[in-house]
C-alpha cells in the first residue's frame, strides 16, 4: 500500500475491520464480500442474456458463459497476486505501478411505456427523463453520499435477493408454459444462413463479458480481507452463483418468449410478448424488483469510480471522505453523467456491445494478460504468460470484428 496514498477511498473498507478474527469471522466476511462481489457482477447485464441465446444458441451461450467465468477468475487471480505484491489500492494505481502514468490513464427513448405511466396515464411528471431524475435524487443520491461502505453488504444481499426473485419469476412461468405446451423449442445452435449471420455471432460476445466484468472492485474488497486465498475464495463462489444465475434466466426467459425475446427483457414483460400471458401485477412485481436491484448496485460501483478517478487527478491529495468539497464534487459530477448517458442512450444492448467490445474487454482481460506479462513483481509462471498471451489476442481479435459488425448492423439499421 502506497504511504502516500494511505487511508485513500480505495482503502476505505467495504466491509468492517476485525482485530482478531476467528474462523467463524473469517467465514462470514468472505459471505460478505461474496455479495458484495456478486452484486456487482449482477447488474443490468442480466436483462440482456435472454437475447444472446437467441443469437448464439443455448449450448454456444452456454459454453461462452463458463469460459468467460473460467477466464475471468484467472484475470482476478492476476490482479490479486500483483496487487498483494505491491502498493496499490485501485486499479488505476495497479495499471500505474506497472506500466507508468500511460498505464494509470488507460485504466481510469422507451420502447414501453414505465411503470408510472401505466399506473396514472402519460403525464410530463411521469416522463422517463423526470422518473429517472427522480430515482437519481431521491434514491441513488443519498446512498452514494455516504464516504464508508462497509454497511453496504447488507443492500448487495438484497439486490441479490431481488435477482433471485427476478430469475425465479421467471423460471416459474417457463415452467408453467413448458406443462401447457405453449412454448416453441429454443434454438440449441445458431442460424448461420450467411456470412452476415456469422459475425453477428460476434455481436453477443461483449454482451456476456459485460455482464461478468467486476474487476474495478477486486481492490476495495480483496484489500479489506486482507489474503488472497480469502478473496479468491469469493471470487470462486461469486462467479459460480452469477454464471447459474445468468443461464437460468437465458433459458427460461428464451423459453418463455422465444424468438420475440427483446434485447432487455424487461420491454417483454411490459408487452406480455411472447407464449405467455402475463397478468399486469406480475410485470409491476417483476420490473419493480429489478429496478430496485439496480439502484442498490449502483452505488457499489459508485464507490470503485469515484476512488479511481480520484487517485487519477488527484493522486497526492488527502485522503478523499475527510475533503468535503472534493468528495462532493466528484460525486455530482458522477451522477450528472450517469443520467445524461441514461437519456441519452436508453438501449443497454448497444451500450454492451460498444463496451463489451472495448473499456471492458481491456478491464477484463487485456490489462490483466498485460499486468501478468510485464510481471514487476517476478511472480508470473510460464503457463501464466502463454494463458495471458492467448487471452489478450483473443480479446483483441473478437473486439475488432464485433465493433466492425455492430457499425456495420448500425449503418444497416440507419439506412
Amino acid at each position: 500500500m502506497d504511504p502516500a496514498r494511505a487511508g485513500t477511498s480505495a482503502d476505505v473498507p467495504l466491509l468492517s475491520q476485525q482485530n482478531s478474527p476467528t474462523r467463524e469471522n473469517n467465514r462470514w466476511m468472505i459471505w460478505r464480500a461474496v455479495f458484495n462481489v456478486s452484486t456487482t457482477i449482477i447488474g443490468a447485464g442480466i436483462m440482456s442474456i435472454p437475447a444472446t441465446l437467441k443469437v448464439l444458441g443455448v449450448i454456444p451461450a452456454f459454453l461462452l458463459i463458463v469460459l468467460v467465468a473460467i477466464l475471468v477468475d484467472i484475470t482476478v487471480n492476476f490482479m490479486l497476486r500483483s496487487t498483494y505484491a505491491g502498493q496499490s489500492t485501485t486499479y488505476a494505481g495497479l495499471m500505474k505501478e506497472n506500466f507508468g502514468k500511460i498505464g494509470d490513464v488507460f485504466s481510469g427513448k422507451g420502447e414501453h411505456l414505465g411503470i408510472l405511466q401505466e399506473w396514472f396515464g402519460i403525464h410530463w411528471w411521469n416522463s422517463r427523463y423526470l422518473s429517472i431524475l427522480y430515482t437519481v435524487l431521491f434514491v441513488v443520491l443519498p446512498l452514494v453520499l455516504y464516504r464508508r461502505v462497509e454497511s453496504l453488504w447488507f443492500s448487495s444481499a438484497v439486490a441479490i435477493f431481488l435477482a433471485i426473485v427476478f430469475v425465479g419469476i421467471c423460471t416459474v412461468m417457463a415452467v408453467i408454459a413448458i406443462a401447457k405446451g405453449k412454448i416453441v423449442r429454443p434454438r440449441m445452435l445458431p442460424e448461420l444462413n450467411s456470412t452476415s449471420s456469422f459475425f453477428n455471432l460476434f455481436t453477443a460476445i461483449p454482451v456476456i463479458v459485460t455482464a461478468f466484468a467486476f474487476h474495478f472492485n477486486v481492490h476495495p474488497i480483496g484489500i479489506e480481507l486482507g489474503k488472497p486465498g480469502a478473496m479468491t475464495t469469493a471470487v470462486k463462489i461469486s462467479l459460480v452463483i452469477c454464471a447459474a444465475i445468468y443461464f437460468s434466466i437465458g433459458i427460461f426467459g428464451y423459453l418463455l418468449f422465444g424468438d420475440s425475446i427483446n434485447v432487455d427483457i424487461l420491454v417483454n414483460f411490459g408487452k406480455s410478448s411472447g407464449s405467455v400471458a402475463i397478468s399486469p401485477i406480475l410485470n409491476d412485481v417483476v420490473r419493480l424488483s429489478y429496478a430496485l436491484h439496480l439502484m442498490l448496485v449502483f452505488p457499489l460501483l459508485n464507490f470503485s469510480l469515484r476512488a479511481n478517478i480520484d487517485e487519477l487527478i488527484f493522486p497526492k491529495k488527502e485522503h478523499l471522505a475527510t475533503d468535503t468539497k472534493r468528495f462532493m464534487y466528484i460525486t455530482l459530477i458522477l451522477l450528472a453523467l450517469s443520467y445524461v448517458v441514461a437519456i441519452a442512450i436508453p438501449s443497454i444492448w448497444y451500450i454492451y456491445q460498444f463496451m463489451g467490445s472495448t473499456s471492458n474487454a481491456c478491464l477484463a482481460f487485456i490489462f490483466p494478460g498485460a499486468i501478468a506479462l510485464r510481471d514487476v513483481h517476478g511472480l508470473s509462471s510460464r503457463k501464466d504468460k502463454i494463458i495471458a498471451v492467448v487471452m489478450i489476442v483473443v480479446a483483441v481479435v473478437t473486439s475488432i470484428i464485433a465493433i466492425a459488425a455492430n457499425i456495420y448492423y448500425l449503418i444497416g439499421n440507419s439506412s
